[in-house]
């Protein structure tokens, strides 16, 4: 993964492959609508040339051709099994309308002042230099275009009821063993800060909100399998107690009519100057 300078790694997922997908799936779609509708607010529109970085198996890619059926799009990352996947998915766009790039986001291979808008949804998370990826997509944008970095920030990650008391100092602990790898669980907060350290202008920055009554709760469950916990359990990153309470509050919330949820994701855009 050092070669990769990221944190994620889809074939060491918690839950296994075939799970990871199928979360990965609910985690892409379960806010898209309100996702896309402040993506058009910043500025996202058809028959515009598009980069999507992190875009791994392309649920977002397949989201953003269908609202928008005129856009030129570039689908990049640096997880060749998840692109093909991706590729075999979307087998039937034409090429004019969706390329595929396998390169890292920190060097994409791709000329200058190529792109009207670039989106990385859940990538700059992972980043050890989210400032070089950042500088990496303002170089490729037009002058005049917009990055929009979707991301979370694990101290205002939302709600949960009946409220799983274990998971803040649970968070807190992995947030920090993300850190100790390069990445930061906290990103969101500074997405405005990074945005202007990495020459953009105008930055500006929305909050979306998940919540389970209106989009459904099986993708909240999802993200609140215990198998994904397991694995820091036993590595001793958490505690046995801190565990088996995560264990019942995921079993209550899963199996409690009464259970409902709310995700906070935050959206910040920088526009590249139109004199560069």
């Amino acid at each position: 993964m050092d070669t990769r300078r990221s944190t994620y790694n889809f074939q060491k997922a918690t839950l296994g492959e075939e799970a990871e997908w199928l979360r990965l799936r609910e985690q892409a779609l379960m806010g898209w609508e309100k996702e896309f509708r402040t993506l058009q607010w910043f500025g996202l529109e058809d028959g515009m040339t598009v980069l999507e970085a992190g875009s791994g198996p392309g649920f977002v890619t397949e989201q953003l051709l269908e609202r928008l059926p005129t856009i030129r799009l570039t689908s990049l990352d640096i997880d060749e099994t998840l692109l093909n996947k991706a590729k075999h998915r979307l087998s039937h766009i034409p090429e004019f309308k969706l390329a595929f790039k396998h390169a890292s986001v920190y060097e994409t291979g791709l000329p200058d002042n190529q792109f009207d808008f670039a989106v990385a949804r859940l990538l700059f998370l992972h980043l050890h230099d989210p400032v070089q990826a950042a500088m990496e997509m303002k170089r490729v944008l037009k002058p005049g275009g917009k990055l929009v970095i979707i991301d979370l920030d694990d101290g205002i990650f939302g709600a949960i009821q009946p409220d799983l008391e274990a998971l803040p100092s649970i968070l807190q602990k992995i947030a920090k063993l993300q850190a100790s790898k390069g990445g930061n669980r906290h990103i969101g907060r500074s997405l405005p800060r990074l945005l202007t350290e990495s020459g953009f202008t105008d930055p500006d920055i929305e909050a979306v909100i998940q919540h389970s009554d209106l989009h459904g709760i099986e993708g909240f469950k999802r993200q609140l399998d215990i198998d994904r916990f397991t694995v820091f359990y036993t590595n001793g990153i958490i505690s046995k107690t801190e565990y088996e309470e995560m264990k019942q509050a995921c079993d209550r919330f899963a199996h409690s009519p009464e259970a409902h949820a709310m995700f906070v994701l935050l959206m910040a855009c920088g526009t590249k100057p139109s004199h560069t």
